[in-house]
């Protein structure tokens, strides 16, 4: 059974100042699954789309997505997701071994990533 809330307590490495305590509320938290993402941006903002690619076909001339979420990031949060996002792959590889993403490089299960 999943907690409706956590939390986590920092030191920031200069100073060795105490951050604020950070509780993380997950009552109100939605689960979805995505294998494709796609990135737009403007000037003031950075918008992720998330959906699922349901053609397991590789041959399929049309490729239909259903995109179920949406977020919008301001472009420091976006820098700050990719710092994030860069570090956990990074260990994640560490532990499991590097992923490939070229074509070239797959297996030929279907990946979906986009």
């Amino acid at each position: 059974m999943a907690r409706s809330a956590s939390e986590t307590t920092t030191q920031t490495p200069t100073e060795g100042a105490q951050t604020p305590k950070i509780r993380w509320d997950t009552s109100n938290i939605k689960s979805s699954y995505a294998n494709v993402c796609n990135v737009t941006s403007t000037r003031e903002e950075v918008v992720l789309n998330f959906g699922v690619n349901k053609a397991w076909e590789r041959s399929a001339r049309e490729v239909e997505i259903e995109l179920t979420n949406r977020l919008i990031l301001s472009p420091f949060a976006a820098k700050r997701l990719t710092q994030l996002l860069g570090k956990l792959m990074d260990e994640y590889e560490g532990r499991y071994g590097k992923l490939e993403t070229e074509p070239s490089a797959q297996t030929g299960r279907g990946n979906g990533g986009g």
